[in-house]
């Protein structure tokens, strides 16, 4: 293996800082950043600073999929209170430590060797070692856990531990996005895998143990006393509830059952913007797009020129106004304006022009045709379906709405059974640009949920993904020639970004969400 690099001091490249990981700095600098935001709110409601107690409620629309915790799905709420990941990236994307303190990464890189903390315990009392990692990789790697960045974690073809706090991973060739996996994977305990997978036991070594799951009402979590991060978590416990009609969700916040909630409509978070017993919080990393997916295989979207119709048949603006509140931006593209795949012409390459749409459909024989279109059941996503229906009728395109709940959906986009048509949200493309085309399921070049396949399109996403840098002239080079398959293509029609938005009681301080979407409450109070 090639020698391992160590960082220079002051001034560090985004290389070093994936070379070195900046041990403890990274937790400190990001610490003293919400210490200092808590303490602004603190003072802002009256309150001395972070206080200790009290169950903090979580609304959300969805219930737990257990089968489906190794993907990034509903499941977000759950996977940082039990769990931990190696590191964590800040806002710039720069790793940060968590169960990992430093890192190398060799100077080809084909390996990578991580130093771990060694103070942590599982839920059980057992001890987090360099074996959990291994056990960690190994189970992304099953085919079985659908877990999106599968193919990332393949790349480790071998790992060589140096004791129990020390491991080296050696890949089979060098990736781009390999802290996104550190990110996206959570250390599950090997001995009670199964039961968590089977929703029955769930043992990390993260801030909160499960007490009590009730399917399709509540899930209950204590804090975590023997948490290796001190004196956290604040709070006594959580509790999820699961509230899927708009209306009562709504309801449960303005009454104060409720503390907080990523789950609210749209138009409803445009309604409490201006009231004081709430903050509303965007997180803009571009973390959820909205897009209508095209099952190729289906009659009549099998033509691209039926797929580009839609394109321009949807008007986006209306979308984003009515259906998210202007909570989003109109893109033709996945990429948030902090990918560096982002460029102006490829966000606004399609926009509302039913004069076009009609004449695409003309041209591939056709003036009227109906397609099946499903969509989540939820009231938000329900919202969007309706608007989207309504703009294909204005073209000819009639469909027939196919309400289905998320974890059906989910797992049809899995198994690639899709309708015609369908609409959901995607994540994956705030990280680095390589990994929404290698994992996720719309957009996989080597299996997606459209069944679309270019000899082209895998060449490009592999050059992109094969490489130890994301963002240099090269690799953008490679991301602009991915955008351009996916303008061309619109297996994937993508509509408008939008992040998760946070709607918080006004007692609520100290919530973070990772890249992924995972609920970080480690520095979570209630104020008095």
């Amino acid at each position: 293996m090639t020698a391992f690099t160590t960082p220079s001091a002051p001034g560090l490249s985004r290389r070093a800082l994936l070379r070195g990981g900046l041990a403890g700095a990274g937790l400190l600098t990001l610490a003293a950043c919400r210490s200092a935001a808590d303490t602004a709110s603190s003072a802002a409601s009256g309150s001395a600073g972070p206080r200790r107690g009290g169950v903090l409620t979580v609304g959300t629309g969805v219930d737990f999929t257990p089968s489906l915790l190794f993907a990034q799905s509903a499941n977000t709420l759950v996977q940082r209170l039990v769990f931990n990941t190696l590191t964590r990236y800040d806002d710039r994307l720069q790793p940060q430590p968590e169960l990992a303190t430093s890192w190398q990464l060799a100077a080809d890189g084909t390996g990578i060797t991580l130093k771990l903390r060694e103070d942590v315990l599982f839920h059980s009392g057992r001890r987090f070692t360099a074996d959990d990692v291994v056990f960690a990789v190994k189970n992304l790697q099953n085919p079985a856990r659908s877990a999106q960045l599968r193919s990332t974690a393949a790349t480790v073809t071998d790992f060589r531990k140096n004791g129990d706090f020390e491991l080296t991973l050696v890949l089979a060739h060098p990736v781009s996005n390999l802290f996104d996996l550190f990110e996206f994977m959570i250390i599950p305990d090997s001995a009670t895998v199964e039961d968590a997978v089977a929703g029955t036991r769930l043992v990390g070594t993260g801030p909160f143990t499960l007490t009590e799951r009730k399917p399709g009402s509540s899930i209950t979590f204590a804090r975590n006393e023997k948490y290796w991060n001190a004196g956290r978590p604040y709070l006594d416990g959580v509790e999820i509830r699961i509230v899927p009609q708009a209306e009562s969700l709504l309801s449960s916040l303005k009454t104060g059952q409720t503390h907080l909630s990523y789950s609210v409509r749209g138009k409803d978070v445009a309604a409490l913007k201006s009231d004081p017993q709430f903050r509303i919080k965007q997180y803009d990393t571009g973390s959820g797009a909205y897009y209508i997916g095209a099952n190729l295989t289906a009659e009549h979207v099998s033509d691209k020129r039926v797929r580009q119709a839609i394109a321009w048949a949807v008007d986006r603006d209306r979308l984003v106004q009515q259906a998210l509140g202007g909570y989003g931006t109109v893109s033709s593209v996945p990429w948030p304006k902090s990918s560096p795949a982002y460029s102006e012409a490829g966000a606004g390459r399609y926009s509302h022009d039913p004069d076009k749409a009609r004449a695409l459909l003309k041209d591939a024989g056709l003036t009227t045709l109906t397609l099946p279109f499903a969509h989540s059941n939820e009231p938000g996503a329900t919202a969007i379906a309706q608007i989207l229906q309504y703009d294909l009728k204005q073209v000819g395109i009639e469909t027939v709405l196919q309400p289905t709940d998320s974890p059906t959906m989910q797992k049809q986009l899995i198994s690639q059974t899709m309708p015609a048509l369908w609409t959901l949200s995607h994540g994956f493309a705030q990280l680095h640009p390589a990994t929404l085309a290698v994992s996720a399921y719309p957009f996989n070049e080597a299996r997606n949920s459209s069944h679309f396949s270019s000899p082209a399109y895998t060449d490009v996403v592999q050059k992109a993904w094969n490489r130890p840098d994301s963002d240099s002239p090269e690799a953008r080079a490679l991301y602009q020639q991915i955008t351009d398959v996916l303008l061309d293509e619109e297996f994937v029609i993508d509509l408008a970004i939008a992040g998760l938005v946070e709607v918080a009681g006004s007692k609520v301080r100290g919530v973070d969400l990772n890249k992924f979407g995972y609920l970080n409450l480690d520095d979570s109070y209630l104020t008095a």
